[in-house]
């Protein structure tokens, strides 16, 4: 019960001014029905524009990608990281971006093949689908009418040619060339291409002209013939290795004939070289600047580089410094250059850590699977990740990953069309993505709903592509 004077003075207060305040009784209701009061936000995404990844996982919203439709407005630079470890979807990615950035017209991709399975690289498959025979490089192979690679060809350019001997001796020894060596190696490979013009020049040619050097080539530096033979001794001995040791067969000829570079899909296939061996960045190497002066042209061709087990590339300082000049043509050729790594500091913690932090600073996007804590709170240190993402990507399941595309951070849920399906997920991948079993029944059950729904969008609006030399999604 309210006082006397407080209703006497209430009464008379409303009388001169009218009833300024209204008692409004509380109402009770549950947090379901209050959402309504406060509606959602999204971040914004990355426009309609491109090949369909997936779905956002917090909003539900399809996530769109293209470096090439968002370079100039969003990216700076059109080059890709993709991180995580093994069994997370990174292989399932991979393919399905490749399989449906080529139902454009005006896309390339070169895909580096270092996984394999039966005998064959991972990308068989879709080599097959497409009518396209992977380039294997293979010693064993080579010697019986395999794929040779000429690191003379006449298709590169006199400069690259030399560049791309200078990077196979440093890579095999270890450390750069001495001058004396540099010397020695030079006016052998001038000597080589002035008198050999019948044929196309080959690895052989060279190591003989190293072994019996010119007297000319001593006169025009004024140093004894032996002194020349002594200076390229060890570059003899590093190129005979390819010419008949154990890379025998792949390098000591003229290219294989019937490569075709205007392929839409070109795989070379590296499934048959020890990964842990001097051989894997040697052939990084050869293969590099052979893309770099064969494939690589001013036509207007969109062009995807895609690296696994990237970190061979990365880790040796003279075959990074090569791919950092590759990636520049990304500005001026339109080429896509996407490396795939399991562990950040399997590069940052290498022998080219300069080279590696050149190369990473270029990858304007970055997609982050999941690792374990200490690995996720060192890649979000690297790469300047919000604390939030860091966070979750211990906790992230198969399929999901973080986006990091130029400070635009959201969690995706990569989506796999059944026509895609049978091509992408080979049986090893197939198994390593059981851990998915590890979500609840219900949670499952919702995921799938809206995954159908999703791939039957997809699928209707890559049917739709077909042909079509616009990267345009609606």
């Amino acid at each position: 019960m309210r006082d006397p004077l407080s209703v006497l003075t209430d009464a008379f207060t409303s009388f001169l001014f009218g009833k300024v305040e209204t008692t409004r009784l509380p109402v009770r209701t549950s947090t379901g029905q209050a959402q309504a009061v406060y509606l959602p936000t999204a971040a914004p995404g990355l426009g309609d524009s491109g090949v369909i990844i997936g779905r956002e996982v917090y909003s539900g919203k399809g996530y769109i990608y293209d470096p090439f439709q968002l370079y100039g407005q969003q990216l700076p630079a059109p080059h890709w990281l993709v991180l995580g470890e093994s069994g997370n979807g990174k292989s399932a990615l991979e393919k399905t971006y490749v399989l449906r950035q080529l139902r454009f017209r005006d896309r390339q991709v070169v895909v580096l093949d270092a996984q394999g399975e039966d005998g064959v690289g991972e990308w068989n498959l879709i080599a097959q689908e497409l009518g396209i025979t992977p380039i294997r490089l293979d010693p064993t192979a080579a010697l019986d009418h395999g794929i040779r690679l000429n690191p003379l060809d006449p298709s590169i350019t006199t400069t690259g040619q030399l560049a791309l001997l200078r990077t196979i001796i440093e890579v095999a020894m270890g450390h750069g060339l001495d001058e004396r060596s540099g010397f020695a190696l030079k006016v052998a490979h001038a000597f080589v291409n002035e008198t050999i013009v019948e044929r196309q020049p080959v690895l052989t040619d060279i190591v003989e002209q190293l072994r019996h050097p010119e007297p000319e080539s001593a006169e025009a530096m004024n140093v004894a013939i032996d002194d020349v033979r002594a200076w390229g001794l060890d570059v003899a001995l590093v190129l005979d290795r390819l010419v008949d040791g154990d890379l025998r067969g792949m390098f000591d000829g003229p290219t294989t004939v019937g490569i075709d570079l205007d392929a839409p899909l070109i795989v070379f296939d590296l499934s048959h070289i020890d990964r842990n061996s001097i051989a894997m960045p040697i052939l990084m190497a050869i293969v590099g600047v052979w893309l770099e002066h064969t494939w690589i042209r001013p036509d207007r061709k969109k062009r995807i580089f895609l690296v696994e087990e990237a970190w061979h590339i990365i880790n040796s300082p003279f075959v990074a410094q090569l791919f950092q000049r590759l990636l520049k043509f990304g500005r001026r050729l339109g080429l896509s250059f996407v490396a795939v790594v399991h562990h950040l500091s399997d590069v940052v913690d290498g022998a080219a850590a300069k080279e590696a932090a050149a190369i990473l600073k270029m990858a304007s996007t970055r997609t982050i699977y999941a690792q374990k804590a200490d690995e996720a709170r060192a890649t979000g240190r690297v790469l300047g990740l919000p604390r939030w993402a860091v966070e979750i990507i211990p906790t992230l399941t198969p399929g999901i990953a973080v986006w990091d595309v130029n400070g635009n951070v959201q969690v995706v849920k990569h989506l796999v069309t059944e026509t895609e399906r049978p091509l992408v997920f080979t049986d090893r991948a197939m198994t390593e993505s059981a851990s998915d079993a590890h979500l609840t029944d219900a949670l499952r059950a919702a995921e799938l709903e809206a995954e159908e729904r999703a791939a039957a969008f997809m699928e209707q609006h890559l049917s739709d592509l077909d042909g079509s030399s616009e990267s345009t999604v609606a």
